[in-house]
């Protein structure tokens, strides 16, 4: 797919005999375990090139199989024999350092669509990189922030044992008012929960957060419902949203979770965008597919006023972040990362669909915790 996709983009060029001035390199993660999340971004972000309908854009998109070692060969291959402008694409943080530091001081331009570790939105912030999604702490902050509200007072935490994993408990620890119950690591891409289940049972928790993206959050979901264990669980979108739920079903009902996006936002863009992704691809939008599509449009929105060869002005037109964004105002604090509200969402079923609701916003323009460390 990643290639039809890029060849299709090239074609069309040709079609129109046109010469691409801006090439964008989109390293993702098609195939294996978290694929549906990579899926997502590059299908956002392609909805918002086809809708801009610009032909001096070219797309070469990639599949990293979510290993940082393939993920560094892509990245030298576009850099140096691709020669992109821009890249993008990086769901996982752990492929995102192996990536960004080395892209963004070759000169290149990085937005990430996804994963926004810590360790690039203090000390190791850098001009030519932009985070379009979040930094990592967020929605975890939000989680705990939900949590005191709620009334939870001791609660089990747990998270794979990577730098997002260790972001997300540090992000709900720096919110949450209460005691922990249980602190764990897991594995990146562990599947048995059993041990885990347990300990939560014999911990004496009053409630549960994790952080467990794609298939792994399915699976806990699936084995915490069969366990009978019924203490409340709070988590971030990565663990529910739209392609996720679909695969937890029932699970999942009424489980409160934090996101700065969902598809009942309600402005005009947002409107637009969940109604033409379905239209196009047959399906709902996710968070992901929202960050590739707020991505692509960020850089369009700085294309239309510069040319990426002018870095600096280029780099200012990202920074100004004049686009109409699915999550209405948008801007960036001064280590260019979003300053955005995130909202509690409850998962519920419309029809035969699992889907979130908007409960209200658990941080309003939340700014993270690492930009009074980053000195550009």
């Amino acid at each position: 797919m990643k290639k039809i996709l890029a060849m299709t983009t090239a074609l069309a060029l040709a079609a129109t005999g046109a010469v691409a001035e801006t090439k964008i390199g989109m390293i993702t993660t098609l195939s294996g375990g978290g694929a549906g999340l990579g899926i997502d971004v590059r299908d956002g972000f392609m909805l918002a090139i086809k809708q801009s309908g610009r032909d001096d854009v070219e797309v070469v998109i990639e599949d990293d199989q979510r290993k940082p070692d393939i993920a560094v060969q892509l990245s030298d291959k576009m850099i140096q024999s691709e020669k992109v402008d821009i890249m993008t694409g990086i769901i996982w943080s752990n492929l995102a350092m192996a990536v960004v530091p080395s892209a963004v001081n070759q000169d290149v331009f990085y937005l990430s669509p996804n994963a926004g570790p810590s360790a690039l939105a203090g000390k190791g912030c850098h001009k030519n990189y932009f985070n379009v999604a979040w930094q990592n702490d967020n929605l975890h902050e939000a989680a705990g922030a939900y949590a005191n509200g709620a009334g939870y007072a001791n609660s089990f935490i747990l998270a794979p044992n990577y730098p997002a994993g260790k972001d997300a408990l540090t992000g709900y620890k720096r919110f949450f008012e209460g005691e922990l119950a249980g602190e764990l690591y897991t594995e990146l891409g562990q599947t048995d929960y059993a041990a885990e289940i347990a300990q939560i049972r014999a911990s004496g928790a009053d409630s549960v957060f994790f952080f467990l993206p794609g298939g792994m959050g399915i699976s806990f979901l699936k084995q915490y419902a069969d366990s009978g264990v019924d203490l409340p669980v709070v988590g971030p979108a990565f663990s529910f949203d739209q392609g996720i739920l679909q695969a937890v079903g029932g699970a999942a009902l009424g489980v409160v979770n934090t996101s700065q996006w969902n598809k009942d936002i309600d402005n005009p863009t947002n409107a637009a965008f969940v109604e033409s992704f379905q239209a196009e691809y047959g399906r709902l939008p996710s968070l992901y597919a929202s960050q590739g599509f707020d991505t692509a449009n960020l850089i369009l929105s700085a294309l239309n006023t510069t040319s990426v060869d002018d870095a600096d002005a280029f780099r200012a037109a990202l920074k100004a972040a004049e686009f109409d964004s699915t999550r209405g105002d948008f801007a960036f604090g001064d280590n260019h990362h979003p300053v955005q509200t995130i909202y509690a969402r409850e998962v519920i079923q419309e029809g035969d669909v699992f889907t979130n609701k908007i409960l209200g916003a658990a941080l309003e323009n939340h700014a993270d915790a690492y930009a009074g460390d980053c000195k550009m």
